[in-house]
């Protein structure tokens, strides 16, 4: 099937390739051409502009870095708003606050049109692999319709009923936990080899023992190897994502202590030049902190 894909960041290329490996016909559109490249040689083609690109009748697909970023997609001049034909579908796979989702999906109903909202699960890696959970949301005859392209990128759709917003709550959670065990685990490190212990026999006791699930297997491996360079998901990138559960928390009345420690330990990394990094530098900056780095 035709399909429109926005936003061609790490995630978003290798969710297009996965696409185009399927044999759908993928049109596709970036703020910066020149990631546009690999994707036309894999056989894509490219739309001028975000306006020619919705008015292809197609289902948009778009996975933005940030709130700002999907605002100026959506709601801008020439933006997907005033540009979907009636009834045309906006597929958001980003992570983006509820809020800004819930008040979205309003403005896409008012202009007629749906929106599904559908962020991932898994670095690029995980979508190289075939690997990558779908959380989505959105009225079920949408869902069924985008479930093709789920389909194509991901091993598995998590169905979070038909209010957009739940499907972009469930994913800063799921962000948040994940934050707090790169957290603990960085703790657990430093402890062990500051008190002369091998990190990785206690990668072994975790991993093998109570702990042997893919995020402590994958991110306590990539800490005891000092993987910060190779990069899945930037500290910036999770800041923003434990800034949105802290803000979601703040607005619901939840206090959200062990997020508040990650936030200020990802604030610590970037502050210490670790913005580009991969976000398991919490581990890193546990280490400077205990005296070890």
């Amino acid at each position: 099937m035709k399909v429109v894909f926005i936003g061609l960041g790490r995630m978003g290329r290798a969710m297009a390739r996965r696409l185009l490996a399927a044999g759908h016909d993928v049109v596709v559109w970036n703020r910066t051409p020149d990631r546009l490249g690999e994707l036309l040689d894999a056989g894509a083609t490219s739309a001028e502009s975000i306006a020619q690109a919705a008015s292809l009748g197609a289902p948009v697909i778009t996975m933005l870095a940030n709130d700002e970023a999907l605002a100026q997609v959506a709601h801008g001049p020439g933006g997907l708003i005033e540009s979907l034909p009636a009834g045309g579908l906006h597929i958001a796979m980003g992570t983006h606050r509820s809020d800004t989702i819930r008040d979205l999906a309003a403005a896409h109903e008012a202009a007629g049109q749906v929106l599904v909202a559908a962020p991932v699960l898994g670095r690029p890696s995980a979508v190289e692999a075939g690997q990558l959970g779908i959380i989505a949301a959105g009225p079920g005859d949408s869902l069924a319709q985008a479930q093709p392209l789920f389909d194509a990128i991901g091993r598995r759709t998590f169905a979070a009923g038909p209010d957009p917003a739940t499907a972009s709550l469930l994913k800063l959670t799921n962000n948040m936990v994940l934050a707090c065990a790169i957290e603990v685990m960085g703790e657990a490190f430093s402890l062990v080899e500051k008190s002369g212990g091998d990190p990785e026999t206690l990668r072994d006791v975790l991993t093998e023992g109570v702990f042997s699930s893919p995020a402590y297997i994958g991110y306590s491996r990539a800490i005891v190897d000092r993987s910060w360079d190779t990069v899945g998901f930037t500290a910036t990138l999770a800041l923003k994502d434990v800034d949105l559960a802290l803000a979601t928390g703040a607005a619901n009345g939840v206090p959200l202590p062990s997020a508040e420690v990650c936030r200020d330990r990802l604030s610590r990394a970037i502050a210490d030049g670790d913005a580009d990094r991969d976000w398991i530098v919490m581990a890193l900056a546990q280490a400077r902190a205990s005296g070890l780095a």
